[in-house]
């Protein structure tokens, strides 16, 4: 069982085609005490946000959904990096002014399989082999204790990395090209 003292809220991020995937990871680590998940889904939340105004969602992430969390934790499954929703969400995380960015952890999904494609702003804040960047990414965590750990340092990474934070690259208009499969989705 992870850490029982402090189980961080945790805002999580993942494609619409890994749901099934990402509902049983999060209730997983739910269950082993891990984290207290916060989830654009029907299980998790009152809402889908759906609107093309990417300013619109990005408020109504933040004020419904991030507000109360301090880690954004991001599945990364075969075709996340091309959704603008993932996208938006981690914009919406690292956002820095009146309020403290959240930390940003990725998680690579068993699906995924061995060539994972990134989502750009995750990239953009994790370099492989960096400790000096502000993300940080796992592949399928090992034990929950693993991602209890990676998950503290990400929250802490807010008071200490922050200045490392990479923000400034406008949001997706539009999903891109996955370059997994080759349909935009």
């Amino acid at each position: 069982m992870a850490n029982d003292e402090i189980r961080r809220k945790v805002f999580v991020s993942f494609h619409h085609s890994d749901e099934e995937e990402a509902e049983e990871f999060v209730e997983r680590c739910y269950q082993q005490r891990v984290f207290i998940p916060r989830m654009l889904n029907a299980s998790y939340s009152d809402e889908i946000i759906n609107s093309p105004n990417p300013d619109y969602v990005m408020s109504q992430v933040r004020s419904r959904y991030l507000a109360d969390t301090t880690v954004t934790l991001v599945l990364i499954g075969r075709c996340t990096h091309s959704r603008r929703y993932i996208d938006w969400e981690m914009k919406s995380s690292l956002r820095q002014g009146s309020y403290i960015p959240n930390g940003l952890l990725a998680v690579i999904l068993p699906s995924a399989g061995a060539s994972v494609n990134l989502p750009y702003r995750l990239t953009e804040n994790w370099q492989e082999g960096e400790e000096e960047c502000y993300a940080r990414l796992l592949g399928p965590p090992l034990n929950a204790d693993q991602l209890a750990r990676a998950i503290e340092d990400a929250y802490y990474a807010r008071q200490t990395r922050a200045h490392l934070i990479r923000n400034t690259t406008a949001m997706m208009k539009y999903n891109s090209r996955c370059r997994a499969c080759g349909t935009t989705h």
